[in-house]
């Protein structure tokens, strides 16, 4: 360097070259950030926090090392799907109808279609309930959302939709102060996240009584946290975004920052729930519904508690109000070749947008249905999704695998055996499940 410190020419240039490089890598982060984000905070819904919250409730900090392998597993599940969408340029809903043929195509999407009903339906079913403990009227609230989150895709564009959605996701930050204001034992939160256990069967409880509503649970957790629909519409929003190999570097850190900031809530929302609820009477705590888990927080964190749990409680199921019948339409239509996309008018993707319409409108009628039985929805949509997820694990697993279709972009040996290691658990404790339901009848 001169001795006045001045840059040469040289210099010069190679450090505006510098900031033009890294100015473009910041600008190709941030547009290609979205799909993973909104994937993963719309997986926090209703159903979610209902599970969360009766796997606190029910069985305090001893199933949070459960959600902690959870969190790797979705991380590396929601990186194969937006991997396969940006070598193939393709959703997963095509994929499995050009190698796997129609018949097959046709059994996953009704089954797809089945759960994602339950799931829109708990969706509405948690903006009714929120609304109902901020002071509103479900049957003004409902009705209200299911206009604004029709009209938000049907006459929006991707990008505005999108940002819309993440806008919504930033009320999932009230789970974290609301865990903060009940002040939990830090020391037993973190025995339950880094030591296994199993939690104990409480007394007069039947032993398979015990293991079936274990398991239902434990189900729910995967179910909810690693749904089918996810991985349609991650990949179908991968596409949609026109992200391919040369910027899915930028892609896959949005996935994996969306994998930890949705089981980073998950988190609070069991430590919330079992400080409130399970530890003050040492035994497990009965809720009703995701209402009743905001309730239960009011004694000992005041008032303020559970205003911030019903606000990101209608942010969340408004949020996957939005997400999970688009996602339903996506891999319906891209299934059977019909045309896609949220940027398009209503005479350019009639099934695409009347599938979306029909999906939202059915969800709000039978929230208004009175006396819904909330909690049984909203944890049968989560055991329902975590049933069907080894189906759509196997599909997912050959074509990811298939060298022909991703070429060099094909998993590694520690992907397939977690990956195959999680459809086969999740087959055993259905199995198991079903033993001991048929034991108790």
């Amino acid at each position: 360097m001169p001795a006045t410190g001045k840059l040469s020419p040289e210099q010069d240039t190679e450090s505006l070259i510098t900031i033009r490089f890294n100015k473009r890598r910041w600008l190709l982060l941030l547009g290609t950030i979205g799909p993973g984000l909104v994937t993963a905070n719309a997986d926090n819904d209703a159903g979610g926090i209902a599970t969360y919250a009766t796997a606190g409730a029910t069985y305090g900090y001893s199933l949070l090392w459960v959600l902690l392998l959870i969190t790797f597993v979705l991380a590396m599940v929601q990186e194969m799907v937006a991997r396969m969408g940006a070598v193939t340029g393709k959703g997963l809903s095509s994929l499995i109808r050009e190698r796997f043929g129609v018949k097959m195509t046709g059994v996953a999407m009704l089954a797809l279609l089945i759960a994602n009903i339950a799931t829109i339906i708990a969706e509405f079913a948690g903006i009714a309930a929120a609304s109902e403990i901020l002071g509103i009227s479900k049957y003004l609230a409902v009705p209200g959302a299911a206009i604004f989150v029709w009209w938000l895709v049907v006459k929006g564009t991707y990008e505005k939709v999108e940002k819309a959605l993440i806008g919504l996701s930033i009320l999932f930050l009230t789970y974290v102060l609301a865990g903060l204001l009940v002040q939990p034992n830090w020391g037993q939160v973190f025995h339950g996240l880094l030591v296994p256990q199993l939690p104990s069967r409480p007394s007069g409880v039947m032993l398979h009584s015990h293991i079936s509503g274990y398991l239902l649970i434990l189900i729910a957790m995967i179910g909810t946290t690693i749904t089918p629909w996810m991985q349609f519409f991650l990949q179908s929003s991968v596409v949609d975004k026109g992200i391919t190999t040369r910027t899915y570097s930028y892609a896959r850190f949005d996935v994996l920052f969306g994998a930890f900031v949705t089981n980073f809530v998950a988190f609070f929302i069991i430590v919330a729930t079992a400080g409130a609820l399970y530890y003050p009477q040492q035994q497990p705590h009965h809720i009703s519904d995701a209402a009743d888990a905001a309730r239960a927080l009011a004694p000992i964190a005041g008032h303020y508690a559970e205003l911030l749990f019903a606000l990101g409680l209608f942010g969340a199921s408004l949020l996957a109000a939005s997400v999970v019948p688009l996602a339903t339409s996506y891999a319906i239509c891209e299934a059977f070749g019909w045309q896609t996309g949220v940027s398009k008018e209503f005479k350019e993707a009639p099934v695409f947008l009347g599938l979306y319409t029909c999906l939202i409108a059915l969800g709000a009628l039978v929230v208004l249905w009175p006396q819904l039985p909330l909690l049984f929805v909203l944890l049968l949509a989560q055991d329902i999704n975590g049933i069907l997820l080894p189906i759509i694990l196997i599909f997912m697993l050959r074509l990811v695998n298939d060298s022909r279709l991703m070429g060099r972009y094909v998993n590694g040996p520690v992907y397939n055996v977690i990956a195959w290691g999680l459809a086969i658990a999740l087959i055993a404790m259905t199995a198991t499940l079903l033993v001991t339901s048929l034991l108790n009848a």
